[in-house]
């Protein structure tokens, strides 16, 4: 493997007013390379150090293109992106073979790339609405990279070579209009003024008979079912504000920010690994039933006890442990899967987990594992096949990316996060998603809170007790 990548020196701090300079310099310095006479193309990655800086505020300074954040769980590192440098998108799945054929060599050639995206929830489903910004599935290297990580902030340009041969000039341009905030994203969020739920209660209770009934009858065992909450606004929501806020309240999520085209914008901070790839190590985890947080101590440890004693949260989570299992067992050498269940413990809820780690077969690339595991038993239902009918019976709007996989991919690495405690922010707009997994014995009401509680972060953050009142919604079919 070829790593085209090349670091500006010395590795001490650079004043933001000379980091486009010496990016420009840099850059220069590749092109003039031209790939070293290659033909096929290859990725070369520059990168200088930079002062350090709010990525949020860095994002939002920036001139309007496409715009993304990613910070993994827990490993303490931010990306902000900006900009186009590959990009990869369709309008429906027929091109994943493709995408994997055109994705796969190029990233070899640099073990350091990365190209963030995702995918719809159902391809199978065309997508509606504001969701066709997005398609089918969307993946970019971006142009440009701010990176954070234990203090240090560097700041790479990606280059697809030989193609920016002849785009020397406009890259360099784009390099000069870079912009480097002093200050922090600070300011208010709007309060909304209204708020609209798909299905509403009415909807819902019909939704959650319609499954038991569908359980009796011997049809399925698991479906996940989910609701959107759209609330309205007088003005704008900024959502690298709101991203912001909510990463800030959520520690221990994958929380990340995908903007197409300026004014559509899909957050969220999700609390679920779908997979994780290190080599040949596999990592991923099953996630499943739900409770809310104590207000005291006794209160959550009493939750907490309830939820590790609940044999339908105990059922719900055995059908997404036992079938990531069967979908990773073909793939790997050796599959360890934790038979005792543990508890996640998140700011407003905890869930039951188990986790799963394997060694994966020779040859198993990204794109097997992505389209063996979604969608997870946690998201759609068990059997697949039924429960995803199901969902496209029941549900009233596009679930979109929600509850689809997103994230990144590597030369020899991977990572995604399944896309749910999510949002789409629109202008004046911002709809929620959120569902529950329905198992026999579920109740309408006790699942509808649920998901309120799922929602609480995004709830707390922007205020939104002030916007419990329902309006009508359909309840429709699409």
């Amino acid at each position: 493997m070829v790593d085209r990548s090349h670091i500006e020196g010395p590795e001490t701090m650079v004043r933001a007013d000379d980091v486009r300079s010496r990016l420009a310099r840099t850059v220069r310095r590749a092109l003039h390379g031209g790939g070293d006479g290659a033909a096929s193309e290859q990725i070369v990655r520059v990168a200088v150090p930079v002062a350090p800086v709010d990525p949020f505020a860095w994002l939002r300074a920036q001139q309007a293109g496409e715009k993304i954040y990613w910070s993994g769980r827990g490993d303490g590192a931010e990306v902000a992106a900006v900009g186009v440098a590959d990009r990869h998108a369709a309008a429906a799945p027929d091109g994943l073979d493709a995408l994997e054929d055109d994705l796969l060599p190029l990233l070899a050639t640099n073990c350091t790339a990365r190209y963030y995206g995702g995918l719809r929830f159902d391809p199978a489903q065309a997508a509606e609405g504001a969701w066709q910004a997005f398609g089918a599935y969307h993946f970019v290297l971006p142009r440009f990279e701010l990176r954070v990580e234990r203090g240090e902030v560097m700041l790479a340009c990606n280059l697809v070579l030989p193609h920016d041969l002849g785009r020397r000039e406009a890259i360099l341009q784009q390099i000069h209009a870079l912009a480097f905030p002093l200050q922090p994203l600070e300011g208010a969020l709007p309060l909304p003024i209204l708020r609209t739920d798909a299905p509403d209660r009415d909807g819902w209770r019909r939704n959650i008979a319609w499954a038991l009934n569908a359980f009796s009858k011997e049809k399925l065992g698991k479906v996940v079912l989910a609701r959107r909450a759209v609330f309205g606004f007088a003005e704008n929501l900024d959502p690298l504000l709101l991203l912001k806020r909510l990463a800030a309240a959520t520690p221990g999520c994958f929380h990340f920010g995908f903007q197409p085209e300026p004014g559509l914008t899909f957050v969220g901070a999700s609390p679920e690994r779908l997979v994780r790839r290190d080599g040949r190590r596999v990592q991923s985890e099953a996630v499943a039933g739900t409770r809310p947080r104590g207000a005291t101590a006794h209160d959550d440890d009493r939750l907490r006890d309830e939820l590790l004693h609940s044999e339908k949260d105990q059922r719900e989570h055995a059908f997404v442990r036992r079938s990531i299992k069967e979908t990773l067992g073909p793939l790997c050498e050796t599959l360890q899967v934790e038979t005792i269940t543990g508890d996640m413990k998140l700011a407003h809820g905890r869930h039951l987990r188990s986790g799963i780690d394997g060694t994966l077969r020779e040859g198993v690339t990204h794109f097997d594992l992505l389209c063996a595991l979604h969608p997870t038993p946690a998201v759609g239902g068990y059997p697949t096949p039924e429960a995803l009918e199901a969902i496209r019976r029941l549900e009233p709007f596009d679930r979109g990316w929600y509850a689809g996989p997103v994230g990144w991919l590597g030369a020899d690495a991977a990572e995604f996060a399944v896309g749910i405690r999510t949002g789409l922010v629109a202008p004046r707009r911002l709809a929620l998603f959120s569902g529950a997994g329905i198992v026999e014995g579920s109740v309408p009401e006790a699942e509808w809170d649920e998901i309120e509680q799922k929602i609480a972060d995004f709830v707390e953050v922007l205020g939104l007790e002030a916007a419990r009142t329902v309006a009508p919604a359909t309840n429709g079919h699409r």
